[in-house]
């Protein structure tokens, strides 16, 4: 091994040297974070005035530096405490996780006697159940040379490893030294936002990076980030993605950085239901294979996987599941296990923002420095804000009082009828279809308490229980309680009910969906962001930047950098139909006008148009209207919950010698992340400003968004910003190269507005003429 060290925390040392057995996912009900933090503190509590938490500490071994902090010391007793929380039956503890405990305890016993120079030392397991707040207490008394000998051992059995990757790192960093762009030269824009990266790296700053559509900004901010990353000693590069289709650009341009020769391992991580191999077996050894024996043969498959081809690992979904079968393992928990080896890592939003995400999670345990990028940024508003969102639905509530468990066991059936109760007792004073409360109702909020320990008390007792529709709702009670601890200004507590004609019995009020809804996800999010070393976020939509820094918590000092367009006004022209409103109470009176206008353009200039609107009935009566009185006009269209293979069918009517109308929905699968370049696609009408619209939930968004950021923004941060963000994506579909040429056509009065105007891209060069000095909002 070279003379560098090679850091290591003290989990993640154990995870490698000490896991052993079945991968056993039994589920077992856990504490939250909450619970897990308020049960570390209760144990400090009880400690004596001189007890130590939170310790800082760190050894060597060789090249091996080893680092973490211990839970907490007794120096009265000279004890070193783990602690760890719980829900349950101790006694149902796997012997692997026991096992897997002493030896963190034993690696933090030998670092603490190093640095304070003791001979010898208690280590104790705390285990608190944070239901009874009872302690149990398992103690070994250790001499300072058998904890040394046991921190050895693990160090040893790492080492290897260590000197493995101490030599990966070294190559990579001077490979990514080396790195040169790929193509012939940087596409007009790629630069200067490949700078703004890459100032934003080296500085550890967050930047916000708007770049129009067209110029390669996965490219441009991957290879700034990748060349910064030896000198920002950054350990992982995570590519974040909003779509499948993001992150399969993002594996394509870092095949083309990397050419078959760099250093580099790239992880592509999806979701369990695409992974699992044996969607009908639990997760544990003696239910599924491929947990059986997991830790045991883990190693050798982490090798594998690890092993380099050339110099390049690529391990996207097919790769890890290869190398799984072959060593029996489970390829999403494989995938999993190789985040902690992975240079950059390509996944979905969740993976790093979500309140339980993995990411995150293993960043913040290993103390990574990590750069973040974060694709389509202008998404993380709704993802964020979904991803904090818990609803607790009648439905779910009554297919788990139907379950075989339910039926089965009085004590659960018991208890789901008691919320049950409560929950009609609430709806009978709910006076309104849609009411929002100031907390969470303190009835209905004890009842779901106790109803959700009932459940806990079962798992605990039956933890191979496999009873779908109990576990769902479980799950929904759990979400919803974790979001009730944090419940603030951030969010609101709704209950709304369906509309009569759609209840099942005539004359009887449908039950409350209770929903505890985000409406701000800045404050979840801004600790992950700030637990980044750099994180770009770049989108070809992030006007006004005020909107973005104040709902995705991005830190005071983040840098913001507005790529100008490489494309020419005379590529696009702009066109405003200020004569037709396709506000609703206006929509009849549209269909007409619309028709005339699409069938006038293509007949003009033949060639491939997108036409959007704001719903699936609004097409449905445009498109119709437009093959009555132009049959001759070739047309296809979107529809509600297309498969994969049917959105390849749409788009595959694109053809550089094709010509007619596609129909879809603005904010749909077609209006962002799709390329149809060259005479693929001439031409999009939209017939919507994309507003969202105007119903009670939305308009306690407004209410609140007026009281967090100022009167002035409520409508804006509402409608105005979220929908025009959907048009100038929709409509940047048109021109994708240097090259194209087309047409874009707004089709409402309200384009013609000047604070409309200011949000479409500046280059459009709208002229004179299509420009009015109205007032602003409200829209009407």
């Amino acid at each position: 091994m070279s003379e560098r060290q090679y850091t290591v925390a003290v989990r993640e040392l154990c995870e490698f040297a000490a896991k052993r057995g079945d991968l056993d996912l039994r589920f077992t009900p856990a504490p939250s974070a909450l619970e897990g933090m308020a049960g570390h503190a209760l144990v400090a509590t009880r400690r004596g005035p001189g007890y130590q938490t939170e310790l800082s500490l760190s050894g060597d071994h060789g090249p091996l530096h080893v680092r973490g902090r211990a839970d907490g010391y007794d120096p009265a007793r000279q004890r070193l405490e783990e602690v760890k929380t719980f829900k349950g039956r101790l006694e149902r503890q796997p012997s692997s996780h026991r096992h897997l405990h002493w030896a963190q305890a034993k690696v933090y016993g030998w670092l603490l006697c190093r640095q304070q120079g003791l001979s010898a030392l208690d280590i104790a397991l705390v285990y608190l159940d944070v239901g009874s707040q009872q302690e149990t207490l398992f103690t070994e008394h250790c001499t300072a040379a058998e904890l040394q000998r046991h921190f050895e051992q693990q160090c040893e059995r790492f080492l290897a490893w260590a000197a493995q990757q101490l030599a990966h790192r070294e190559a990579r960093d001077g490979a990514l030294q080396a790195l040169a762009f790929p193509l012939d030269g940087f596409r007009a824009g790629q630069r200067p936002l490949a700078e703004a990266v890459y100032k934003a790296a080296t500085a550890g700053r967050c930047l916000l990076a708007q770049a129009p559509t067209g110029i390669g900004k996965t490219l441009g901010t991957l290879f700034p980030l990748l060349k910064a990353a030896p000198a920002a000693k950054l350990d992982k590069l995570f590519f974040l993605a909003a779509k499948t289709s993001g992150r399969q650009l993002a594996l394509d341009a870092l095949d083309r950085l990397a050419g078959g020769a760099q250093p580099l391992r790239v992880l592509e991580l999806v979701a369990r239901d695409k992974a699992c191999e044996h969607p009908d077996k639990a997760c544990h050894g003696e239910s599924c294979p491929l947990a059986r024996g997991f830790y045991d043969r883990l190693p050798a498959a982490r090798a594998a996987a690890l092993a380099p081809s050339a110099a390049r690992v690529v391990l996207h979904q097919a790769r890890v599941r290869e190398v799984a079968l072959q060593h029996e393992v489970c390829p999403y928990y494989l995938s999993q296990e190789l985040v902690r080896w992975a240079d950059v890592v390509v996944g979905d939003y969740n993976y790093y923002f979500d309140l339980g995400a993995l990411l995150h999670g293993l960043t913040q345990a290993n103390q990574w420095r990590i750069g973040l990028l974060v694709d389509e940024a202008h998404n993380l508003v709704e993802r964020g804000r979904s991803m904090y969102t818990a609803e607790l639905r009648p439905d779910t509530l009554a297919e788990a009082r139907r379950s075989v468990t339910a039926k089965a066991f009085p004590t659960v059936r018991k208890a789901l009828d008691k919320l049950r109760r409560c929950w009609t007792a609430f709806d009978k004073e709910q006076a309104l279809p849609y009411q929002v409360h100031a907390t969470f109702p303190a009835s209905l909020l004890h009842a779901l308490q106790h109803c959700s320990g009932s459940l806990t008390d079962h798992y605990t007792e039956h933890p191979a229980t496999r009873d779908a529709a109990l576990q769902a709702f479980y799950f929904e009670a759990l979400q919803v309680l974790r979001l009730a601890e944090l419940l603030d200004a951030h969010s609101l507590v709704d209950a709304s009910r369906p509309p009569a004609a759609t209840t099942a019995a005539p004359g009887r009020t449908a039950p409350s969906t209770l929903c505890i809804r985000n409406l701000v996800p800045a404050p979840f999010l801004a600790p992950r962001l700030a637990a980044a070393h750099t994180g770009t976020l770049f989108s070809a939509t992030l006007q006004p930047t005020h909107y973005y820094a104040d709902l995705l918590g991005l830190p005071a000092d983040h840098a913001c950098v507005d790529v100008g367009s490489p494309f020419q006004p005379d590529q696009l022209r702009v066109e405003i139909a200020r004569h037709i409103s396709t506000r609703y109470r206006h929509r009849a009176a549209s269909l007409d006008p619309i028709v005339e206008l699409i069938a006038r353009e293509f007949e003009a200039q033949p060639g491939n148009y997108l036409a959007f609107f704001s719903s699936y009935d609004y097409l449905q009566q445009v498109a119709d209207r437009l093959a009555v009185r132009h049959p001759r006009l070739p047309s296809w269209r979107q529809s509600p919950r297309m498969s994969e293979a049917e959105r390849r069918q749409f788009l595959d009517r694109f053809t550089d010698h094709g010509a007619g109308v596609g129909f879809a929905v603005l904010g749909g699968a077609f209006s962002e992340g799709i390329d149809l370049p060259g005479r693929r696609l001439i031409g999009a009408f939209l017939s919507t400003l994309g507003l969202p619209q105007v119903n009670p939930v939305n308009e306690q968004i407004r209410a609140r968004m007026q009281a967090l950021f100022g009167n002035r923004h409520g409508d804006h941060y509402t409608y105005l910003y979220p929908g025009l963000q959907k048009v100038v994506q929709a409509a940047g579909r048109v021109i994708r190269t240097p090259d194209d040429r087309g047409v874009v056509h707004l089709i409402d009065d309200r384009y013609a507005r000047r604070d409309v105007q200011a949000l479409l891209p500046a280059w459009w060069m709208l002229t004179p003429s299509q420009r009015l000095q109205t007032q602003t909002y409200p829209f009407g």
